[in-house]
């Protein structure tokens, strides 16, 4: 098999904007989240979310901004990024050999709830003449590939909260199987609309600590009451090793395993086992070649949700039996949010992160554990520990379950 190494990094979220900003700020222990901002909230139950609060003027201009939803803004940006940190030269590649894969769990959703209300108030005839290109999922992907002229393989993966890791996970998959030779791939989502919110909020799934936005995200505690819902993209550039050294390229570090299952349980509650996720991180460390025991870090999908925490702790013990003392865990999403298809593409880049600064992220608002909830969940501070290989954990709903493995190079 092929080895595949990650030579580039981009991510707007809502913790900052750029890798090195969005490191900083987990490190710290800081929350992205704040009353909503985008429109009016007052009428929903949870009126809070970790937002990317940034200008889109300062990267794309107004017409760009017009063909395109706030997702694929996200994307491309993020893209942008990812591309001038990995340092490559187009002139010296084969764009037909370069592949775009880019998850994302809803698509154009301000774009959607737009032109509906336009096609229901006046009439079909007026919505945007965009609107379908603004919509659909793929044109994260599209709008990659046409900034840069890549002619490779191209994929939209739609699998809930897990699709931003999928995408890492098919676009590693087709390098080793030649199909390419470089990807760009990730997630993007951006859902905080009011359907976004409100779809959500009616099946209890989120928050509504509406009064204390910053502590509303408390994965793995005993008063946890919902997800906080996020936004933003995360873009990695992964290539073969041999390709990377050849053209004496930066290397992150090295995707060794992918894993993937489903639950076929229920349309939105994990497996109360964790039957489908631990599947999901076995067969990861079986194709990485590693047992459970030379794991030092593992990035938990944890949601802050009383059962999603609960499945996946269950399926970590499961995993983790006679290692799970010496596993230290946490949730980045207690900082971010939930990121929803972005999620596992940023989470991917918190792992590599931890592994490459020898610094594990917390989990914030940790104060009041779960009890039945008894894993090292690196409450609120920082942890400096070496790690060598680090899994990253994305579960969805419909019972989609990715684990990623990042290795030390």
């Amino acid at each position: 098999m092929k080895r595949i190494v990650v030579t580039g990094m981009g991510a707007l979220t809502p913790l900052g904007i750029g890798i090195e900003a969005f490191h900083e700020a987990q490190l710290a222990g800081r929350s992205g989240a704040s009353k909503i901002s985008q429109f009016d909230p007052s009428k929903l139950t949870c009126q809070i979310a970790a937002e990317v609060k940034a200008d889109m003027s300062q990267w794309l201009d107004r017409k760009q901004q017009k063909r395109m939803d706030r997702f694929s803004q996200f994307a491309l940006v993020a893209a942008e990024f990812a591309f001038a940190d990995s340092g490559l030269d187009l002139s010296q590649e084969n764009i037909d050999r370069i592949g775009t894969f880019v998850g994302c769990g809803l698509g154009g959703m301000a774009s959607f709830e737009e032109n509906a209300l336009i096609s229901h108030e006046k009439s079909p005839m007026r919505v945007s003449p965009f609107f379908m290109p603004l919509l659909l999922g793929n044109m994260a992907c599209a709008q990659i590939a046409m900034k840069y002229g890549f002619m490779g393989p191209s994929l939209d993966t739609v699998t809930a909260c897990t699709s931003g890791a999928d995408a890492i996970g098919q676009a590693y998959r087709a390098i080793q199987h030649g199909e390419a030779e470089i990807c760009f791939a990730g997630g993007a989502e951006a859902a905080i609309t009011p359907l976004g919110i409100g779809s959500f909020a009616v099946i209890k799934a989120l928050t509504t600590r509406n009064e204390t936005p910053e502590t509303a995200s408390r994965p793995f505690s005993i008063d946890r009451d919902g997800f906080l819902m996020g936004e933003g993209a995360g873009i990695l550039v992964l290539e073969t090793l041999e390709h990377a050294e050849k053209r004496g390229a930066r290397i992150y570090a090295e995707l060794t395993g992918y894993g993937r299952s489903t639950d076929a349980y229920h349309l939105t509650d994990p497996h109360p086992e964790g039957k489908g996720a631990a599947l999901a991180m076995s067969r990861a460390l079986e194709e990485a070649k590693l047992s459970p025991e030379t794991i030092g870090y593992l990035n938990a999908h944890a949601t802050s949700t009383p059962a999603g925490d609960r499945a996946e702790t269950m399926a970590i013990k499961t995993v983790f039996s006679h290692a799970k003392e010496h596993l230290a865990v946490s949730s980045t999403k207690s900082m971010t949010g939930h990121l929803l298809g972005a999620a596992g593409a940023v989470e991917a880049i918190a792992t590599i992160q931890a592994i490459i600064s020898g610094v594990l992220p917390p989990t914030i608002n940790l104060d009041t554990p779960d009890p039945e909830l008894d894993l090292d969940y690196i409450p609120n501070v920082a942890r400096e520990k070496q790690v060598s290989h680090a899994v990253s954990n994305s579960f969805g709903f419909g019972g989609h379950n990715a684990a990623l493995v990042f290795s030390k190079i």
